[in-house]
């Protein structure tokens, strides 16, 4: 894997749910903002459909709180929601006109998202809103470029989009030096405190990232590295 370029100041996340980027992506947003550069999320919907046993309204409060303090942990001051509908993203132009609206808005240098293949590393089926999500947004990126496309937002193209890095794929082809950042992002792992508790499940976030970070860092040749699929 090669060394992703840090020599840019804007990126801009988008992923399906709350959650989707600390899975890994957001210990390498936390040393980019330590490095003073500036992040901004973008969430297509709330994650309301996440816990069975919650009112969809309940879990929607909670998720949304729970996601700005999630990335407060690593730096992020600016949370957008797209109020799209969890479990349900179709990909198609709606989509696609709201992603580049976003990257119009923001002027990103970089973008981030979450992986869009069908499965993960290791196995495993990758859900639909992944899938959908990070392929759209791929899309929006060029559709963005183009001033002939969604004219009807009344934004200016922005082109100045370097690549796109997509976390969680089975094809990484570059990785982040995440050492002396793991902390921060179990810490901002763990904000998701009462999703974690309603899945019934015994998660441990230092384990879960500490598991994914030492052996991207072997490869990369570092102690800890976060890997991403590069466009």
């Amino acid at each position: 894997m090669d060394v992703v370029p840090e020599d840019w100041e804007r990126a801009l996340a988008i992923v399906a749910h709350p959650d989707d980027l600390e899975y890994g992506c957001s210990t390498a947003i936390a040393k980019w903002t330590a490095q003073g550069k500036a992040v901004t999320e973008v969430l297509a919907t709330r994650g309301e459909a996440g816990i069975d046993s919650m009112d969809p309204e309940e879990v929607r409060r909670i998720r949304t709180a729970e996601q700005i303090e999630a990335a407060r942990r690593v730096g992020v001051g600016t949370v957008e929601f797209l109020d799209m509908p969890d479990g349900m993203l179709e990909y198609g132009l709606p989509l696609r006109r709201a992603l580049a609206s976003a990257i119009r808005r923001h002027r990103p240098e970089v973008v981030l998202s979450i992986n869009f293949r069908e499965g993960f590393p290791g196995g495993g089926f990758n859900m639909a809103d992944h899938r959908v999500l990070g392929l759209a947004v791929a899309d929006a990126v060029r559709d963005a470029a183009n001033r002939w496309v969604f004219r009807d937002l009344g934004l200016e193209p922005w082109q100045g989009v370097r690549f796109t890095l997509f976390s969680g794929s089975p094809q990484p082809t570059h990785y982040v030096d995440v050492t002396g950042h793991l902390q921060a992002g179990i810490d901002s792992l763990r904000a998701h405190e009462v999703y974690f508790s309603n899945l019934g499940a015994d998660f441990d976030a230092a384990e879960f990232l500490t598991g994914i970070a030492e052996p991207a860092g072997r490869e990369a040749g570092v102690e800890h590295a976060m890997a991403f699929e590069m466009i």
